[in-house]
């Protein structure tokens, strides 16, 4: 085996103490954004110590720190414990959704509510009245009805009658036209 070329191995020396340098500013953006309560993302993150988002992406162990410091409560500025969590922000955020939907849902069924009442209330002012002069107009209609289908079978009874009378009048009148050829009554 030859040995490496002392430039080659120089510039790999230099990478991996940019690397190393550039790992230390990610540990210490992440320390600072967790003592500050900064956002803590993996942008934001990068933003902040002057990386490159792929170089978290090519480096997991420290992806995972960030999302690991991510998951945990920040703690606010000047020590006094922990501030509120993207995770428990969520939460309120589904719970707020959920009660805005039950309260629409609930107004709907007052206005529906208070819709039937005003119209109630319209119909008796009104003067046509409430719900027992909705029942006798309905009552009336159908006695009106019934006379409509009374008069209209008299009417065909009436209309059979006429009819039969003139078939019996032409039926005489051709029996007449037989029996005295000269038209003469006589």
């Amino acid at each position: 085996m030859t040995p490496p070329d002392p430039a080659v191995q120089a510039m790999l020396e230099g990478r991996r103490a940019d690397t190393g340098r550039r790992r230390q500013r990610v540990l210490a953006a992440l320390a600072e954004a967790a003592k500050d309560g900064s956002e803590i993302s993996a942008a934001a993150i990068a933003r902040r110590a002057g990386v490159d988002r792929t170089f978290l992406y090519r480096h997991r162990d420290l992806l995972g720190q960030i999302h690991a410091q991510a998951a945990e409560p920040p703690t606010i500025p000047g020590g006094r414990g922990p501030a509120v969590s993207r995770a428990s922000l969520q939460a309120d955020l589904v719970a707020a959704e959920a009660r805005t939907a039950r309260l629409a849902a609930h107004i709907r069924r007052l206005e529906g509510r208070l819709s039937q009442a005003l119209g109630e209330q319209i119909w008796r002012e009104s003067g046509i009245g409430g719900l027992d002069d909705t029942e006798q107009l309905q009552a009336r209609i159908t006695t009106l009805e019934q006379q409509v289908i009374d008069l209209e079978l008299k009417l065909q009874d009436q209309a059979d009658d006429l009819a039969a009378a003139r078939a019996a009048n032409r039926e005489l009148m051709s029996q007449l036209n037989r029996a005295d050829p000269s038209g003469s009554t006589g």
